[in-house]
């Protein structure tokens, strides 16, 4: 006796479609296929327009500073650090 993991009359044992489950799923082929080509094309329409005014955007106006601002630590915050963390530790 075999073991069959799933089992249903729309599939036959090759697990090839049925005339049934062909005939269930005939009336709702043409809209299915409409609606997944109406998706597509707005997903795709939506993905080239992002692209192409993305591509136009000019940073020009963008100010670059030419060096990196230096920050200098407060006098006594390292050694205050590692006392806490000294003390924490204890």
């Amino acid at each position: 006796m075999g073991y069959k993991p799933f089992r249903s009359t729309y599939y036959d044992a090759q697990m090839r479609a049925s005339p049934a489950l062909l005939r269930a799923r005939a009336p709702y082929l043409v809209k299915n296929t409409v609606t997944g080509i109406v998706i597509a094309t707005l997903v795709i329409s939506i993905y080239t327009y992002t692209i192409k005014v993305i591509s136009q955007d000019e940073f020009d106006d963008v100010i670059v500073p030419d060096e990196p601002v230096k920050r200098t630590p407060m006098p006594g915050t390292t050694e205050s650090v590692q006392k806490a963390v000294a003390a924490r530790k204890q």
